[in-house]
This record gives structure tokens, sequence and C-alpha cells, in this order.
């Protein structure tokens, strides 16, 4: 039997075997291939199930307005409160006004002994403390607690006041239909506040006389006011959920905000009068999404960037300080950037540092008009105290009491009238109120001025409006810029 043949085919088997097996291994990859390549367009497409976290960042700041009056007592005193300003993330408001509060005392610095004496010479011999109070936990409207870790923001612990820029006394016309935008956007942030206020427990007129009557007592106690503002920053970002980001939102982003927008920012860069300097740069967040209708403009996260244009310290001879800042840069959470001219219309500030604003955003710190009332009262005690003895009642040694009382009012408080009725010495109760009456004269119109001062995460409200971009060499000019851009002139 022949067996070449048989082995022929054998082998021609055996190496149709060997071709046909990477061929169908190539196939199988190249199938999984194209598997791989199918799914792909699932994952590239993100923006189909994008969602936005609706978080609120560390270093937010809470706005707490004590709502009560607290009598300072000892560390780990509890404190109360509710919030002053509502807190957004994104686009959705998270925490409202009205929420409460709750913390406590964590330390009661001890007073130096060189201000302990001047207070002393002032016959105070119980001199205010600094306190240093933490927030700790959120009670929402719906009943749930929300524990918080927070830090107090340094400088503020106030009772403060919103205050808007005066309006321009130009007469309105129909190319003014921004700047009455902005000013309806500034009175509407005025209106916030103020409610927010409401909340507060006020005390009657009796009770703040026979507070200010124990003020004046050598040793009294030590009260916070109600409607005091502190603002508490986030040590950790408190979490909401999240909300999808539909294609209109995102469109809508990219348009510039409407000219004669205004916006609630909260202030990242601390400011004063006496240590600024022209050109700093000034940088503040969004704590309110923009809306324009029912169309998100601006969300809540969006930066300003600016810088301070005109400073002046405070001097001598009561002059106060000045502070003027503008804002050239918006960006959006996202990282667009977008050319703006904003200015400052609105702004928080101390009851008792009397901050004025005008027309174009410039900030200044005016002197109380009650220093002429007070001075005039030291004056008039001194005066007082300078009674002969002939014009005392007969008997009487060194001048009447009377007039010693006068000038240890002036002079001293209750300290210095009980020293001008016992001790029977007109040199003294003179002395007492012709020191009372030059320290008067002195700190209200020889001494250094009040500076402007703006702490971290003060809240304010900005007038917004789009910068045109500058025309190229090529391009020629409009033939009437100020009709296209009339905001440029007035908010510059």
């Amino acid at each position: 039997m022949n067996l070449k043949p048989m082995k022929f085919a054998w082998k021609a088997l055996l190496v149709t075997l060997v071709l046909l097996l990477p061929a169908r291994s190539r196939a199988q990859d190249a199938n999984v291939s194209v598997n791989d390549f199918k799914m792909t367009p699932v994952a590239a497409n993100p923006s189909a199930t994008e969602a936005i976290a609706l978080s609120v960042p560390k270093g937010t700041a809470v706005q707490v307005v004590l709502d009560n009056e607290l009598k300072i007592q000892k560390v780990g005193q509890p404190v109360r409160g509710r919030v002053a300003e509502a807190i957004y993330a994104f686009d959705k408001l998270v925490v409202p006004v009205g929420t409460q509060v709750t913390g406590q005392i964590i330390q009661l610095e001890s007073v130096s002994g060189g201000k302990r004496t001047l207070e002393a010479l002032n016959a105070d011999f119980s001199p205010a403390r600094k306190v240093q109070i933490e927030f700790n936990d959120l009670k929402m409207p719906d009943g749930r607690h929300i524990p918080i870790h927070t830090t107090v923001t340094p400088g503020s612990g106030q009772v403060i006041q919103f205050v808007t820029s005066s309006p321009s006394a130009k007469k309105k016309t129909v190319k003014d239909a921004a700047s009455e935008k902005a000013e309806q956007s500034k009175e509407e942030a005025k209106r916030q506040w103020d409610a927010a206020i409401k909340q507060v427990h006020e005390p009657g007129k009796m009770h703040k006389i026979e507070h200010y009557a124990v003020a004046q007592l050598p040793v009294h106690p030590q009260y916070i006011g109600a409607g005091t503002v502190y603002f508490a920053e986030l040590e950790q970002p408190l979490d909401f959920g999240s909300e999808q980001l539909t294609p209109e939102i995102a469109s809508a982003l990219k348009t510039p905000p409407p000219s004669g927008s205004s916006v609630h920012v909260r202030l990242i860069t601390a400011l004063s009068s006496a240590t600024a300097h022209q050109g700093d740069e000034v940088e503040a967040v969004l704590s309110q999404p923009l809306f324009d209708g029912d169309r998100l403009v601006l969300p809540q996260g969006s930066r300003l960037e600016g810088s301070v244009v005109q400073v002046r310290a405070a001097r001598r001879l009561s002059r106060n300080g000045q502070l003027r800042m503008v804002f050239h840069q918006l960006l959006l959470p996202d990282g667009l950037e977008q050319k703006v001219e904003a200015t400052l219309a609105g702004v928080q500030a101390g009851k008792g540092d009397d901050v004025k604003l005008d027309a174009e955003g410039g900030a200044e710190a005016n002197s109380p008009k009650t220093r002429y009332l007070a001075t005039g009262i030291s004056v008039m005690l001194a005066l007082a105290s300078a009674h002969t003895d002939e014009d005392a009642a007969a008997g009487s040694a060194g001048g009447g009491a009377g007039s010693r009382a006068a000038g240890g009012a002036g002079g001293f408080k209750l300290v210095g009238i009980a020293m001008g009725i016992f001790v029977h010495s007109q040199p003294l109760g003179m002395a007492m109120g012709a020191y009372g009456a030059s320290m008067s004269v002195y700190s209200h119109f020889i001494a250094r001025g009040r500076d402007l001062v703006s702490p971290k995460n003060t809240a304010m409200e900005v007038s917004i409006g789009t910068r045109p971009s500058a025309p190229s060499p090529s391009t020629p000019n409009p033939p009437d810029t100020k009709s296209e851009n009339p905001r440029a002139k007035s908010e510059n």
C-alpha cells in the first residue's frame, strides 16, 4: 500500500488548520474592538448625564444675627441666633433666612494691664473682654439638625446696617433704564436686609435707659446686644445633593448679564483705608445667583475681581478714611471669563461707623453729629465747676457741691460725681471738669479720624454691566460711543 498520498493529505489538513485558527482569532479580536468603539460615544457624551453638586463649600460665611440680648457669664455659655442672609448652592436656596443657629462661648480673653489702667482712670473697673464664639448647629425649617463647625471672622461681632449709595441727581430718561433697574435692585437688597433684622427682639426704650445707667457704674456686667452679627466661616462643606445640568442652563451661562444688573456678593479680600493702596487687588464671590426672569444668568460661586482705585487713610483733625473700588473681571465656576464694569451700590457697615456711599460707589466713614452735643455738654460741665466760693451757699467750703459734682461728671462719670460731693475741694472739681472737656474736644475734633474698614465676608450689593471690547486699530470708531455704552461713563 502506498502511504505517501495519505501522508500528504494529513500534512495538507494540518496546514489548513494552522492557517484557519489565527484568522478566527484575529476576527474575534476585530469584533471586540468594534464593540468597544460602539460604547465610546456613550462615555464621550457626559453632558447628557452631567450633574451639578449642590454643595456649600468650605469657607462660606454664615451670617448669624443674635435675636436676643446676651449677658456674658462664662465659657461654654449657649449662644443662639438666626441666619441673616440666605445661603445658596449654585441656583438653589439651601439655607433660608431665619434658620436657627446655636453655638457657645469658647473663650473670654483677659484684659491687658494697660487697658485696665486706662479704663480705671475713666472710672470703669470692669472693661469689656473679647468674646470668642463658635456656632455648631443649624436647625432647618423642617426640623432637621445639620451639624456645622465654624470659625468667626475677625472684625465681625457688631450691630450692622445695610448702607446704599445715594441716588444720582440726574433726571431720568429712556436711556437711564439700566440705572433705574440698578436702583430698584439696590432698594430690594436693603429691603431684604431690613426684613432679616426684623427677627431681632429689640429692647424697649426703658430697657436701653437702664442699661446705659448700669454701664456708668464702676463695676457692671458685659452684654452682647441683640442684632449683633457674626460672620461664621464653615470649616467643612455642606452637601445638599445634586441637580442635572440642562442644555438650557448651560447655554444661558454663556451670555453676559443684562446691563443694570445687581448682584449680592461676599467680600473675600478684607479692606481698610488705613492699610490699602491704590491698585491693590480685590476679590468677591456671588452669595446669591442672578436671574433674568426665570433664566439663570450667574450661579452662586461666580467671582468678581477688581482693584482699589482710590484710597485715603484717616488723618488728624478728625478727617476720616475713604475708599473706592471697581470690579472689571467676572469668572464663572466653569472657568468662563467675562469683562465687566461693576461698582459698589450697597454695603454692610457698623451702625456706629456712619458709613456713606456716593452715587459712584465711593465709601467714606463719617463722624457722628452727636459729637457736637457731647462736646458742648462737657464744656458746660467744666464751666459749671468753676463757680467761686461766693456762688456757693453760706457755710459751704470749697465751692458748691453741685458745681463740684458737675466737674466730676464731666471727667469721671459717677465716681467723679461722688468725689465732687464728698470731697470739699473746688480745685479738684475744676480739674475733673477741665479734664473731661479737654478729652472730649481732643477725641472729637483733634485726634485722628476713623478709617473705613470692611472685614472679610462683608455683604455687598454690586451694580454690574458688560464692558465692550476695545476696537482694533483697523476698525473705525463708532460715531456715537456714548449712546452705545451708556453705563461706561456713569460707572467710571
